[in-house]
């Protein structure tokens, strides 16, 4: 009773946690003394009296224990119902929505993750490497669909085939405390398949197995094995009954071009995926049924795009992509693969991309593609945090997946968590130091501090080893362009920056031409701006009411980013310059809606700062616009150009002195990263310094 009365106490009036273990180590201690006094004395109606010296017949005990059963009894209640008090008066502690299912998960995942890793071909026949590859994608695929367990992403797991890590580094590189590791021996018609599971702290086995079957059925022996290696899984790590896998059957060569074609298209690289299509398109050849080799030349195909890691135009290629997921869902309406190259597909009809990438995942859990696809789309919809977490959990599964690292810099960095970029960054460089995408990692964190001239440091240490992806061009671009390069983005930029690369070095007519044709492909960023820079605003105008019926639906094509809406702002701008007050502030309307969305979701980064300053300079907010464009000037923001040319929303601030020494912060910052480019300073014309 005493202790119940101290724990509510305590928590009343805030004492220490020790508070309530004094006084039960005093309650412990005085228990001894108690009981000898109790022994050793006896109350009496004359008073206390020693037990030897009391007569039996003047003894008061039964009395005495009747009263004292009132009052233990009495006692016993009142601790009843401070319990109960206590329980009504504490608050009840609940996480935040994102947090709850987050903190669930790390707590049932610490004693039930495991990575599998590529089980051995130890064949004499190196051929054979289809098959044991395939049980182990078998088995990632199974045990993906088990919710209790934390399973490390195919990507990182095969990036240990061939060698001999220690495995308790390979536990602590993918976040796992067990490994589950196997051979295969092929010898004429006869498999041995070995498999065992082990604890990585301890590197005890707790259960193997040998498997001997008949060489018959590939596809047969590859589901049972799996399988029968699932059950024994899940019986010692999560009790559960099995969930049968099966694959869809083709011919052992027609496997292994898929197998191998899908580990090329992994590594995001474009020759690899130029030699992974080759192979799908012999796995079609020699199997015109199999639908999973579709469902890969599909996502190929649309990977090959000049956004992504090749050269065909985008529109292009998903156009030629979406022929081969068709078949493939023709052929296999329950394709993971196929649902996953579907979302891809939809790219920026985020509800549609959405449903589609949910289904896939529904198939397949474990399917990483779709799991970094699926944030890509949220993303575009505005549901950011969501996107995070995803992201998130894709580089804590899969962390040298590459795609999703670089986005998670991304938008790590976007967010203003630029220590948690920091971490993922240093994983990866203990990891895997030569990790090729570590060059746009470490670029993404420069140009998001301002350092560009840094970054683009990266990016040219990247071009040295090979051709850059087209994300990386897209980097390159900015980087040039930021740093008053426009003739090197000219010539070894992306083609997306070619129009302002064009108006840059003063090939006005020549850049909105080839803008125009980029907005006639879904990319009128250029294009608007251009216009709007060139006082060509009732063209702009014009050009927007010929092709939507409204600006509601212009912005659900274009949406905003992570940096703003400046887009929207210029639409704003062309509107208030041509006297239609109502359309521009329809337009900000929607400027202020996505600022919201951005806010409720926690972006901050300098471009969002300026995207803030842009939106309340075109209110007439003077002084909010001020220290909006102040702190992204501190923060490393430049100009390549005159900024009353480049930021024209600006006009408002023209004539305040402090605007000029903002523009003067801006130019110092661009100077900053010339000089570490090595390259000569511009004066306050923006003309190279003689």
């Amino acid at each position: 009773m005493l202790l119940q009365v101290v724990d509510v106490i305590s928590a009343v009036l805030d004492l220490p946690a020790w508070a309530p273990k004094l006084v039960l180590v005093i309650l412990l201690v005085g228990l001894i003394p108690a009981l000898v006094f109790a022994w050793a004395f006896e109350m009496t109606p004359e008073g206390l009296k020693k037990e030897s010296d009391v007569d039996r017949s003047d003894s008061i005990a039964g009395a005495t224990a009747r009263k004292l059963n009132y009052v233990i009894t009495s006692f016993l209640v009142l601790a009843v119902v401070l319990l109960l008090v206590e329980r009504q008066m504490r608050p009840a502690v609940t996480a935040p929505a994102d947090v709850a299912p987050v903190a669930a998960a790390i707590e049932v995942e610490r004693d039930r993750s495991i990575a599998v890793l590529p089980f051995v071909n130890m064949s004499s026949d190196v051929e054979q490497e289809f098959f044991s590859d395939g049980i182990t994608e078998e088995i990632l695929n199974s045990l993906a669909s088990v919710k209790e367990l934390k399973v490390a992403g195919r990507t990182s797991s095969f990036a240990f085939k061939g060698q001999n890590d220690d495995l308790r580094r390979i536990g602590d590189s993918l976040g796992v405390q067990h490994i589950l590791e196997g051979s295969v021996r092929k010898s004429g018609a006869k498999v041995r398949i070995t498999a065992q599971l082990i604890q990585v702290d301890n590197g005890f086995h707790l259960w193997s197995e040998t498997y001997d079957r008949e060489l018959t059925d590939v596809f047969a022996i590859q589901d049972e094995i799996a399988n029968e290696i699932l059950k024994q899984l899940k019986s010692h790590l999560v009790g559960a009954e099995e969930v049968l896998a099966e694959a869809m059957r083709t011919t052992p060569e027609v496997y292994e071009l898929y197998l191998r074609a899908k580990q090329r298209i992994y590594a995001r690289e474009r020759n690899e995926i130029k030699l992974a299509i080759a192979e799908l398109d012999e796995a079609i050849r020699q199997d015109e049924n199999y639908a999973p080799a579709y469902a890969q030349r599909g996502i190929a195909t649309m990977l090959s795009s000049d956004q992504q890691y090749g050269d065909i135009p985008h529109q292009e290629a998903r156009r030629r992509g979406k022929r081969y997921i068709d078949e493939a869902l023709r052929l296999w309406p329950e394709s993971a693969e196929a649902w996953a190259g579907l979302g891809l597909y939809y790219d920026r009809d985020s509800e549609l991309a959405t449903d589609a990438l949910v289904k896939a995942l529904e198939i397949n859990p474990n399917m990483i593609d779709a799991s970094n696809w699926l944030q890509i789309s949220l993303r575009n919809a505005g549901q950011m945090r969501s996107a995070l977490n995803i992201l998130r959990d894709i580089v804590e599964r899969d962390p040298l997946y590459r795609p999703a690292f670089s986005n998670a810099m991304q938008m790590f960095h976007a967010y203003g968590l630029s220590d948690e970029a920091d971490k993922l960054l240093q994983r990866i460089e203990a990891f895997d130091p030569d990790h090729s995408s570590l060059f746009l990692a470490r670029a993404t964190s420069y140009l998001y501090a301002g350092e560009t001239g840094r970054g683009l440091q990266q990016l040219e240490e990247s071009a040295k080893l090979g051709e850059l992806s087209g994300v990386e061009q897209l980097y390159l671009s900015y980087g040039l362009m930021d740093t008053g390069q426009a003739e090197r983005a000219l010539n070894e930029g992306s083609i997306y920056f070619r129009p302002d690369a064009l108006y840059q070095v003063g090939r006005k007519e020549e850049a909105i031409a080839l803008a125009y044709e980029h907005a006639r492909g879904g990319e009128p960023y250029s294009l608007f701006f251009m216009l709007v820079r060139e006082n060509r605003d009732k063209e702009l105008v014009d050009y927007i009411e010929e092709r939507w019926p409204g600006l509601q639906a212009f912005a659900d094509e274009n949406p905003g980013d992570d940096a703003g809406y400046s887009l929207m702002i210029q639409v704003a701008l062309a509107y208030r310059r041509t006297g239609n007050d109502a359309r521009a502030d329809e337009a900000l309307q929607l400027v202020d809606s996505w600022m919201n969305v951005l806010e409720s979701n926690g972006v901050d980064n300098t471009l969002y700062t300026l995207g803030q300053a842009s939106y309340l300079a075109m209110l007439g907010d003077v002084e909010g616009a001020l220290a909006g464009l102040k702190e992204a000037a501190d923060e490393g923001l430049s100009s390549a150009t005159d900024p009353d040319i480049t930021y024209p929303e600006f006009a408002v601030l023209q004539g305040d002195p402090r605007y000029a020494y903002i523009k003067a912060t801006m130019l110092d910052n661009l100077n900053y990263n010339r000089r570490i480019l090595e390259l000569p300073p511009f004066d306050a014309n923006y003309q190279v310094r003689q």
